[in-house]
Formats: C-alpha cells, sequence, structure tokens
C-alpha cells in the first residue's frame, strides 16, 4: 500500500520530490488537518509558521498524536535539536544531506 509524506519546506526543491506538499508551516497545518499522512517532512526556518510550532500543533492534533515527523533543517544545534524532540520529532537530518539517506530514513520511519 502506497504511503503519503507531507514535505514541508518554503525551499521548491524538496516539494519537487514529494507530490504532496506545503510551502510553510500554516500550508503544512492546513493540509495536515485536511487529509492525514503517513509521515510529515518539514523544514524549520519558514514564513508564517516555523518547523517546531507546526509540530507542536500537529502534535495537538488526535490523528497526528503518533504520525512520524522529521525535521529536515540547516539547524545542527544540539539546543535546536532538543527543541525539536520536545515538540514532537522523532528525527532530525541537517541540510544538505544525501538524498539516498533520506529515502533509508523514510523507509525505516514508515515501514517501506
Amino acid at each position: 500500500m502506497a504511503k503519503t509524506i507531507l514535505a514541508v519546506d518554503d525551499s521548491g526543491s524538496l516539494r519537487q520530490m514529494v507530490a504532496f506538499s506545503a510551502v510553510d508551516g500554516q500550508d503544512g497545518l492546513t493540509k495536515a488537518k485536511e487529509r492525514t499522512v503517513d509521515l510529515v517532512l518539514t523544514d524549520q526556518n519558514m514564513p508564517i509558521m516555523d518547523g517546531l510550532t507546526l509540530i507542536k500543533n500537529l502534535r495537538e492534533l488526535g490523528s497526528y498524536q503518533k504520525v512520524p515527523i522529521l525535521m529536515l533543517t540547516t539547524e545542527s544545534s544540539d539546543e535546536m535539536k532538543a527543541k525539536g524532540k520536545a515538540a514532537g520529532a522523532n528525527g532530525w537530518l541537517v541540510k544538505p544531506f544525501d538524498p539516498k539517506r533520506l529515502i533509508e530514513v523514510v523507509q525505516k520511519v514508515i515501514g517501506q
């Protein structure tokens, strides 16, 4: 069965890799409310709503309490990673990343 991934990033390059995407955190939250997905990939630094705020909002929705959420961001400090974990992120990949590594992590997280 096909899995649906929501990519939330203000950079078009990541959004081009998946069919279901959003341009910022607010757009991502709106789309997530319309359709529950199997995995959320989100950037941290976006206009309107950042990734941490998006994660907190998603975790408040019953349908997203157990959906894996991965941060894909240039932020790499231990402090920021701790904030991500506290918000409910399941993993963290620092940009730029190897696309093969992203595929490995996604497969591990969603079980394909």
